[in-house]
């Protein structure tokens, strides 16, 4: 059984956190409203006062898993000083995740999971959607200076399925290391540009 998170936060916080560790463990419609209240130390009431109902609550998971990631990305960004290394800054993101403690071991990338149990046209699809898109644009802007921005736009699409196959194996394998590879192939194709 989880441990209760502790009480001395928002009970907003603490409904997300319990989420989240939930929801990537055990998936978003096999995680119950009461799981999630017994988790975060508080009565069903306190949900429903935070969120609007649990689809509210399960897009609220998926912006912070954006958030989270993005978070991740500018830490490493920070150190990056060529295009190269701002590519890798994006690979590298998805790595940390990857080796993140997470309590029932790796599973993969949670947004991909989360939009799989989602349907077609679900706000929380769509925010997902838009996750991508944004690592895409990203991997644009860092190529853009390497290459002329068609090309640019070419070859972060290829990074971003290669870096989407890589993180769904990893999630399979439960390691990191097939997002190390996709990286050591990013890493060549920058090289080649």
């Amino acid at each position: 059984m989880d441990e209760v998170i502790s009480r001395e936060r928002p009970a907003r916080e603490r409904l997300l956190e319990a989420a989240a560790d939930l929801f990537y463990a055990h998936g978003m419609v096999g995680t119950g409203i009461d799981a999630i209240t017994a988790r975060a130390g508080v009565a069903r009431k306190s949900l429903y006062n935070n969120f609007t109902s649990k689809d509210d609550l399960m897009l609220a998971y998926i912006q912070a898993r954006h958030q989270e990631w993005m978070e991740l990305y500018e830490r490493r960004l920070t150190a990056a000083q060529t295009a190269r290394d701002r590519v890798q800054a994006v690979f590298d993101a998805y790595i940390d995740h990857a080796e993140k403690a997470h309590t029932h071991g790796f599973r993969g990338c949670g947004l991909l999971n989360a939009a799989a149990e989602l349907p077609v046209g679900a706000a929380g699809r769509v925010a997902v959607r838009q996750h991508k898109e944004v690592v895409e644009a990203i991997l644009t802007d860092h190529l853009a200076g390497l290459l002329g921005n068609r090309e640019a736009a070419v070859l972060a699409e290829q990074m971003a399925f290669l870096l989407e196959g890589a993180v769904s194996r990893a999630g399979l394998e439960g390691s990191s290391q097939r997002l190390m590879r996709a990286r050591m192939i990013a890493t060549s194709l920058v090289d080649a540009a």
